[in-house]
């Protein structure tokens, strides 16, 4: 590094970066305001109001994030491993000990105040994932490191699919796109999105059409990578015809069925992956036996997602995936809170209806409207000009998150600066998606926007940190 430190703990510190926040937050505090305030209420300052105690959180976040600035930045480094551990026995004990609210066993209570320790194992994940992939000997080419990063990703995922917070868990995928950011080979992202992609179409679609769909996109994808389109071609067609030919004389000489067009397909292609293998093998293709791994985990895969569907995932979770792909309708069911929300953003308009002037969230058409519905308040009250504000806010802040990544001359900064930005831009497409239909309903909060102490207070530690870190190597060299 150049240039010497100077000595003001706040110099440094991106002020565009906080004053995003503080404008985010504010205008949190005045949707939840109007999302919770009541006509005819005799004290309009009791604490008994949402956004009374959204104040009060708001002031406790203020001193959290003078604290984290206050710290020295190696405090943050030094500290990742033990706060992992924290989070995960955090994770546990709510597991254990917890109060079960919406389902999920994963909130402490302590009289009227509730704690959610998954906002904070965020933390943790994010510190300790910047810790092992800042180590001088990492390389995330190295299938012993990435065994590391898997197990310090799925720890905490795997506990809190337990506590039946499913939604939360799934923030922690967000890093696949840092271990991407990172130099993560692109085509080992694929299983991740090819099993997702599999596990959402398969109630779509038949055995038969999953089946094509996987053969030509495995096999476009390793044309991609290897080049030779004709002899890709020749390959699908090859395959097809002499599937159909099987199913003609499996029909033939077995009347009674057969193997089918489905089996016949299937049995030809298992068939050809051996001369596939050694074709590979021989001409040194890793990435084609990359392709065919792929392969063969989904037809291994496919046959499991029934009993997932059925035995692991929880009823209240099932009907959303079964309501936002179309398959069942429930309007006063699983579909109410997402079809009023869609009424509620839809009637706003251009403008908005104005400030406490939205009758579905004054009325309470719109169940959770303070909390994970927030948007809502939004869309409804200040229209598409307000949605459109707080949006650019946001999404100001992520590349904001994205550019302090980039300045920075040491990877444990850099990676949770892209650990950060990577959470919150989950958030934001989950939450925004899910109130207009575009996602099914996972109950995560907008950040910063909706109510919440242990929402609010966690992100404003995983915010500032990096905000530190970022002050830090800007006191060092003055001229980034």
């Amino acid at each position: 590094m150049t240039g010497s430190r100077n000595t003001s703990i706040f110099y440094g510190v991106d002020r565009l970066a906080v004053l995003l926040y503080a404008a985010i937050v504010a205008a949190g505090f005045f949707f939840i305001t109007a999302a919770s305030y009541e006509e005819g209420t005799g004290d309009l300052l009791s604490f008994s109001h949402f956004y009374m105690k959204q104040a009060v959180w708001i002031g406790v976040a203020g001193v959290v994030a003078l604290v984290v600035l206050l710290l020295d930045d190696r405090y943050y480094h030094m500290l990742a491993y033990p706060a992992y551990i924290g989070g995960l026995l955090l994770l546990v004990a709510a597991l254990l000990f917890g109060r079960e609210v919406n389902g999920a066993k994963a909130w402490f209570e302590f009289g009227s105040v509730r704690m959610q320790p998954v906002e904070f194992a965020k933390i943790a994940t994010a510190l300790a994932l910047a810790r092992v992939m800042s180590e001088y000997s990492f390389s995330i080419d190295r299938p012993s490191d990435l065994v590391r990063v898997g197990t310090v990703i799925c720890l905490p995922l795997a506990i809190i699919v337990l506590q039946n917070d499913t939604g939360s868990g799934i923030v922690l995928g967000s890093f696949l796109f840092v271990l991407y950011r990172e130099g993560l080979n692109k085509w080992l992202c694929i299983p991740v999105l090819l099993i997702a992609t599999l596990f959402i179409v398969s109630f779509l679609l038949s055995p038969l059409t999953l089946l094509v769909l996987s053969i030509i996109a495995c096999t476009l994808s390793e044309a991609m990578m290897n080049g030779r389109w004709r002899s890709r071609i020749i390959y699908l067609a090859t395959v097809a015809l002499a599937s159909i030919l099987l199913a003609a004389l499996t029909a033939l000489t077995m009347p009674d069925g057969g193997l089918g067009l489905y089996g016949s397909l299937l049995a030809v292609t298992l068939l050809s992956l051996v001369g596939v293998v050694i074709y590979a093998v021989r001409a040194q293709l890793g990435n084609t036996l990359l392709v065919v791994a792929l392969f063969v985990g989904s037809m291994i895969f496919l046959p499991t997602t029934d009993y997932i569907f059925n035995s692991i995932l929880k009823e209240h979770q099932r009907n959303r995936i079964l309501s936002f792909l179309g398959i069942v309708s429930d309007p006063l069911g699983t579909d109410y809170n997402v079809n009023q929300s869609k009424i509620a953003i839809g009637s706003g308009g251009f403008w908005g209806k104005g400030f406490l002037e939205g009758t579905q969230i004054k009325y309470g058409f719109v169940p959770e409207r303070h909390t994970d519905f927030i948007f809502c308040t939004v869309g409804e009250e200040w229209g598409f000009v307000g949605v459109g504000a707080v949006l650019a806010l946001l999404c100001l802040l992520i590349l904001r998150l994205m550019r302090m990544g980039e300045r920075q001359q040491e990877p444990f900064g850099r990676i949770y600066c892209y650990c950060v930005a990577a959470i919150l831009l989950f958030h934001v497409l989950v939450n925004v998606g899910m109130t207009v239909g575009l996602m099914p309903v996972m109950g995560i909060p907008l950040p910063f926007l909706s109510y919440g102490g242990s929402s609010l207070i966690a992100f404003t530690i995983l915010l500032f940190i990096a905000v530190r870190l970022d002050a830090s190597t800007r006191q060092f060299s003055p001229s980034i």
